[in-house]
């Protein structure tokens, strides 16, 4: 027999888990003296150790360890199990791929630019918005084409929903699309967040729907000066394999009488390439 230190160097694990397999019942020893208390295992209890530790590096809990080691899972049962454990192995080894993509982009970031970007994208999902809105149409997607265009469809949007007793919940949300005429011409959607019943009147209140992946980051400052952000969300996009399927949305987080004190959030909505 051996003692609980030999068995432990055998079976290369340490004697504070073998005491826990003892405590759980995964592994008793054979023999433990009534009066010092030692522990004593076998040299056949080595392939019932070896076998815990592989389930183990499989990443099986403790209890399904025991429930296989004793025999008590079929081998059917067994292969699901093997499937799941598959499959959840494959999950984690495609967001390691993602985070490692990540990692790479932000180490040529860094090598290119010469110091850490502060400015971070992140993607995610953007739940579904209920909206009041007013269109108009831009001649281009430029800041100086959206500026004139999108202020006074705010002015006027506050004030009808103010002459109509609405209360915005939430901040502003500026979109965009193609307008129907082409020539490169925006219509642009001057919305804000409200809890108001779907209408079309004075203004428009609309479902925004959810974006399943936008890229976002934020923008700090006047908002012609947006395509500076823009950019670097544009080149985060392309390095990290996903294409733009529309433009962003802009988020008016923080609005201040000092345009430079803005903060505004760009959310792109995104597909893998």
């Amino acid at each position: 027999m051996f003692t609980i230190g030999d068995f432990a160097r055998h079976g290369r694990v340490s004697v504070r888990m073998l005491r826990h397999y003892d405590a759980t019942g995964l592994l008793r020893p054979a023999h433990v003296d009534p009066a010092s208390g030692y522990r004593h295992y076998t040299a056949a209890q080595l392939a019932r150790l070896n076998r815990i530790i592989a389930l183990k590096d499989l990443g099986f809990t403790l209890r399904q360890v025991r429930d296989i080691v004793d025999e008590k899972v079929g081998a059917e049962e067994l292969r699901g199990m093997l499937r799941l454990r598959r499959a959840e192995l494959e999950t984690a080894v495609s967001a390691a791929r993602a985070r490692l993509v990540q990692v790479e982009a932000r180490l040529r970031a860094i090598e290119s630019e010469g110091h850490m970007p502060t400015n971070d994208v992140v993607l995610k999902e953007v739940p579904a918005l209920r909206v009041a809105e007013l269109t108009s149409t831009a001649a281009g997607f430029g800041p100086a084409d959206i500026g004139p265009v999108i202020t006074p469809l705010y002015e006027e949007l506050f004030r009808r929903l103010e002459a109509a007793g609405v209360t915005p919940t939430g901040p502003g949300v500026a979109y965009y699309e193609d307008a129907p005429d082409g020539e490169g011409r925006i219509t642009v959607h001057a919305a804000v967040q409200v809890s108001a019943p779907l209408q079309d009147g004075e203004f428009r209140v609309l479902d925004l729907p959810p974006l399943d992946k936008a890229a976002t980051i934020m923008h700090r400052g006047s908002m012609d000066d947006v395509l500076s952000t823009a950019q670097v969300l544009a080149r985060w996009t392309d390095a990290h394999g996903y294409r733009p399927t529309g433009y962003p949305r802009e988020i008016s987080l923080e609005c201040p009488p000092e345009r430079e004190a803005w903060v505004t959030e760009l959310q792109a909505p995104v597909t893998r390439a």
